[in-house]
């Protein structure tokens, strides 16, 4: 078993979310978004591969991830509304204050993503 609240710029997935603190990745059950030779399905880690960046805030094809639909496709949100996650607060707050204010946050949160908008109390 791995541990939890890791702090590892690598465990950053190429949406925004933060593997060190997910329980599939601290169970050894996943490698993680870089590692995880099965997430061939993801359109968003094939794309940040294919264009050799390491995740979305890299990007500069789109101001807002929200508007790329790779990203913001009607799996993801429906993946984001039932989780209660929002990935584009983990991408823009990695692009603000950069990958160690994400971190720090993910790590003392013990969150894999930055809650979303129907899971206010859980906001930072």
């Amino acid at each position: 078993m791995k541990e939890t609240g890791t702090y590892d710029e690598t465990l950053i997935a190429a949406c925004g979310l933060y593997c060190g603190n997910c329980n599939k990745y601290t169970s050894g059950k996943c490698a993680g978004c870089k590692e995880n030779i099965k997430a061939s399905w993801c359109r968003i880690r094939t794309c940040c591969q294919d264009s050799d960046i390491v995740n979305c805030s890299v990007c500069n094809k789109f101001s807002d991830p929200s508007f790329c639909k790779k990203y913001n496709s009607p799996v993801a949100r429906i993946i984001g509304f039932v989780t209660g996650t929002d990935r584009a607060k983990c991408i823009a707050l990695i692009r603000e204050d950069g990958n160690k204010a994400y971190l720090k946050l993910m790590t003392e949160k013990h969150w894999v993503s930055i809650p979303g908008k129907f899971n206010k109390e859980r906001q930072p």
